[in-house]
């Protein structure tokens, strides 16, 4: 289905806390452009952008603008061109409340810029540093904003991290549930709007092909990469008390690794995929201590080269501790007790300062018997590997043996595959446009539930705990692909990671 032949989603005032950040700037409104681009936003739609800074609709909508044309130049999800048409239908809707997240008299003005053109409907983002996520829900709650009793929806956005640990999340979770039901939450995770995350259902379930050979049966292992060339840039301070775990694993990885590992929903209905999700991720197997010390590899860049430019080390970038242990790289090896999965390990890795930018999940399935070719110098084929692109190159690729032409019995690795980009119009998107339109029209298919979100602190707390009795930190040098110690955890399996690329 194309998006011209999607309707325009309900009108609704939208509220954005933390209307002066990056979030807002650099993914929020490009994707509402988009959106409007696309006639996906109903005329009466309102964005009403909320921050302590004093501003006018107008300097709101001014700032907004001149990052557009900024971003424009290049910027990844936005068109080559502005079209100021679009842009001027958008400044329209545009206005700003000048507020203090803490203070109820912020609330009480919010109450009256709600539209009654949308029917009273409306939705909150929290675009804001996490430690105002239960601040805010709590007054949005105490303020009557969440109740829904006139007939209008009322809804709450919430950007990662949903805590740091598992008693961090279970408390907001417990927090938001206290002022909203669960069907007014959306716990939003950028990856699932990409496209190619979403085709992982449509792959498997809607060819014969993929699910009679999708279990351990005939899956040898999984790997789920998300290398980045990129250091900590600007968020030092946030990184430097986060790590490269707790920032990807029980979010993005993790969701990436339910959407491959999931059992066949009954519907592709809200409930009924979130819950086969929750199901997997709850069926991973919590490590001891002991062992999840011996699953796990923590790594740290230090200086080094791409290309020829220098790079500095992690200890050197702004806002970021001398002696700082946080890890800029983590690899796991999770195993989940189901009938489908059982004995096939899942690989997961995750990295700043790698040598490409790659966020993959690389398939690979048990070697095809060999001993027919024991005369040739073949000892042992290839695994073929099923790779799934999520970014930079989104697509799928098959990797199998094929003999080489000529007298000789010499196999060679070709692929067989697709990038999008070669059969569909890919318009310019952030990620954000689906999850924004989904949000608007009230489903929840992609946007994570408390169970999932939990489950996934659940797998990961016995890592955390470990990790702050002991265990080193290895070091590598920016531009390459990780310590030696994250490929040593795949070859005393035998195995090794996938090349990345």
């Amino acid at each position: 289905m194309t998006r011209q032949s999607i309707p325009a989603a309900p009108p609704c005032t939208l509220f954005l806390f933390g209307a002066n950040g990056d979030l807002v700037k650099r993914l929020l409104m490009p994707a509402l452009y988009n959106l409007s681009r696309d006639g996906l936003l109903d005329r009466n739609l309102r964005i009403v952008g909320v921050d302590h800074n004093p501003a006018s609709a107008e300097e709101f909508a001014g700032r907004l603008h001149a990052f557009m044309v900024e971003r424009d130049k290049g910027g990844e999800g936005t068109a080559k061109c502005l079209d100021e048409k679009i842009w001027a239908r958008l400044a329209k809707r545009l206005d700003y409340q000048t507020g203090d997240f803490l203070d109820p008299a912020t609330y009480q003005a919010l109450a009256r810029r709600i539209d009654k053109t949308s029917h009273g409907n409306a939705i909150f983002y929290l675009a804001t540093s996490p430690r105002f996520f239960p601040e805010v829900a709590q007054r949005l709650g105490q303020a009557g904003l969440l109740d829904e009793s006139a007939g209008g929806f009322r809804r709450v956005v919430v950007e990662k991290p949903f805590g740091t640990d598992l008693a961090s999340a279970e408390a907001l979770n417990a927090c938001l549930l206290k002022v909203m039901g669960e069907r007014q939450i959306y716990r939003i995770d950028h990856y699932l709007g990409k496209e190619t995350v979403q085709n992982i259902l449509v792959s498997r379930f809607s060819n014969g092909l993929f699910e009679s050979f999708w279990n351990n049966h005939y899956i040898d292992h999984v790997q789920i990469t998300a290398a980045e060339t990129v250091g900590v840039e600007t968020r030092g301070a946030f990184y430097d008390s986060t790590g490269a775990l707790r920032d990807m694993v029980p979010n993005h990885l993790f969701q990436l690794l339910a959407m491959v590992a999931m059992e066949p929903p009954a519907a592709f209905a809200a409930d009924a995929v979130r819950s086969e999700k929750a199901k997997v991720v709850g069926a991973i197997r919590p490590w001891s201590a002991k062992m999840a010390l011996k699953n796990s590899v923590r790594g740290q860049y230090t200086a080094g080269k791409q290309g020829r430019k220098q790079l500095p080390g992690y200890r050197h970038e702004a806002n970021v501790a001398a002696d700082s242990q946080t890890e800029t790289y983590v690899a796991l090896k999770v195993m989940i007790d189901n009938w489908r999965w059982a004995g096939v390990p899942f690989y997961l890795r995750t990295g700043k300062r790698m040598s490409v930018r790659d966020t993959e999940i690389a398939i690979c399935f048990k070697p095809a018997p060999y001993a027919q070719f024991r005369e040739s110098e073949l000892e042992r084929p290839k695994p073929n590997y099923l790779k799934i692109q999520i970014q930079p190159n989104e697509g799928m690729w098959f990797d199998l043996q094929a003999k080489r032409p000529g007298p000789e019995l010499v196999m060679e690795n070709v692929e067989l595959g697709f990038a999008y980009k070669d059969f569909f119009k890919m318009n310019p998107a952030t990620g954000y446009e689906t999850l924004i339109y989904d949000c608007l029209t009230g489903d929840q298919t992609l946007f994570q539930r408390a169970d999932n979100i939990e489950n996934g602190w659940r797998a990961v707390q016995p890592f955390l705990d470990a990790w702050a009795q002991g265990g080193e930190v290895h070091e590598y040098p920016a531009g390459e692909d990780g310590p030696e110690a994250g490929n040593e955890l795949l070859a005393r399996d035998k195995r090794e990671w996938h090349s990345l690329g």
